[in-house]
């Protein structure tokens, strides 16, 4: 995920994941934090994107996987697992949508999650609706109502619309039903 894997809205996203019973994995890209290797303009995140799924996969192979991330690491994660036969749904967390392009997600097979913060930096929730609208009907967009990029003050309610819907709504149905 973006930022570092101990920003809040990372951390928080982790613990919606695990208060559904879906396993979470977060770490730190190249040059993140106390991560080997340095900045890679997205190319080389992706493929720590995908060796992580392989030692998911490798350890948990009966689990089904979900991926996604915060920020920069929504256009990376998004971006290396959007075709990857192993993962049954995506979720992006405050999309820098002014900076990247998240067309790809139209060709996307499977059920993606857009949390976005109302007032958003990088991103606000007026700019981001026609950019989800026209990616079809697999992807699902929740605003946060006065939520900015880093959701402060309403973090709680961007778990709870994680939780709901990898509980409840497509994501459940991805990951096994409704696991609740």
């Amino acid at each position: 995920m973006g930022g570092t894997m101990h920003t809040k809205a990372v951390f928080r996203v982790a613990q919606a994941l695990a208060d559904v019973k879906v396993a979470a994995l977060r770490f730190n890209f190249r040059g993140v934090g106390t991560s080997t290797g340095s900045y890679d303009g997205g190319i080389g995140e992706k493929d720590d994107v995908l060796v992580s799924l392989d030692w998911l996969e490798e350890r948990h192979p009966e689990l089904p996987l979900v991926v996604g991330g915060f920020s920069f690491g929504s256009m990376v994660t998004l971006s290396a697992a959007a075709d990857d036969p192993r993962v049954v749904a995506l979720f992006g967390i405050g999309l820098p949508i002014r900076t990247y392009d998240y067309g790809f997600l139209a060709d996307v097979q499977k059920p993606v999650l857009i949390v976005q913060g109302e007032g958003d930096e990088f991103g606000s929730g007026p700019e981001v609706e026609p950019v989800i609208a026209a990616l079809g009907s697999h992807v699902t967009l929740a605003i946060i109502a006065g939520g900015d990029h880093y959701f402060e003050g309403h973090i709680d309610e961007m778990k709870a619309v994680v939780s709901e819907y990898f509980q409840n709504g497509p994501g459940g149905e991805a990951v096994g039903g409704n696991i609740g």
